[in-house]
């Protein structure tokens, strides 16, 4: 990291990933271009989750080649006065897999439901048993990890 002033430890790095309200997430095309979307992840026991529909390039990206990048920030603040901003932000790279085992993905489900639809947890199971096949869940094993603070 150029910024070492700036460098925070793993454990701050996973409490952003923990946090963030959205990231982005960073395959690669079977062309070797880059290919960025954004995805709401969850870290379940420093593995990081996300659904997605059952199809579509992102999981052909990661069915061809399995490493992604994922890019979290939390706590963004516009600083005009002085030219910058300030964050704190999570960078993980690792291997990702697709999730095929029903506990697990019901479990990232439910951990992902709790943190963005908290408020509507209680109708989790109908709606689970209703949509399960029709989503897919991610599972991003951390190889690297880095955090940053500009604040």
């Amino acid at each position: 990291m150029r910024r070492k002033d700036r460098e925070k430890n793993n454990i701050f790095a996973l409490e952003v990933i923990h946090d963030c309200e959205y990231a982005a997430l960073a395959t690669v095309n079977p062309d070797n271009t880059p290919y960025c979307i954004p995805v709401s992840p969850v870290l379940i026991n420093n593995a990081i989750y996300f659904h997605c529909a059952t199809e579509g390039q992102k999981l052909d990206n990661i069915r061809k080649n399995n490493n992604v990048c994922i890019s979290c920030t939390r706590h963004t603040k516009l600083l005009p006065e002085k030219f910058t901003i300030g964050y704190e932000s999570a960078v993980a790279t690792g291997k990702c897999e697709i999730v095929f085992d029903e506990t697990e993905k019901i479990s990232a489900l439910r951990g992902i439901c709790e943190k963005y639809a908290k408020s509507n947890i209680n109708n989790f199971d109908t709606h689970i048993a209703k949509y399960i096949n029709n989503t897919c869940i991610c599972k991003i094993i951390i190889e690297q990890i880095t955090g940053k603070a500009n604040i």
